[in-house]
């Protein structure tokens, strides 16, 4: 799957699943760790985990499987796809480790920018 289109069908899921403040941000031109991060928000614990259960089933039924999922019993949860790496928080941990101030020179995308 290119790379857009694996963005695009992440944000999809996780905005038709209800997560709250998606951003995408990418980080090609400033790291080599991924080319872009997407964060986001889920409600509760379980909103988080029902976020990561979803984002992993629908990406599976189009072939992509996460090379490495970690934190699923904490407040984040990251899965690696290479090029793309999916953060979900809880809204307490999302702020207190604040990605976006850590990226604040890369190009942040909104959903709806993604989505159109």
């Amino acid at each position: 799957m290119k790379y857009e289109e694996l963005i695009k069908n992440i944000v999809k899921v996780l905005d038709e699943k209800k997560a709250e403040d998606i951003k995408v941000i990418e980080t090609a031109e400033l790291t080599i760790v991924a080319d872009c991060f997407i964060v986001v928000s889920g409600t509760s614990s379980t909103h988080v985990r029902a976020l990561e259960g979803e984002v992993e089933d629908a990406l599976s039924k189009l072939g992509e499987e996460p090379q490495h999922i970690e934190g699923r019993a904490t407040g984040w949860i990251l899965m690696d796809y290479g090029t793309v790496v999916v953060h979900i928080f809880d809204r307490q941990s999302r702020e207190y480790y604040n990605i976006e101030r850590l990226w604040q020179d890369a190009n942040i995308r909104t959903a709806e920018e993604i989505l159109g």
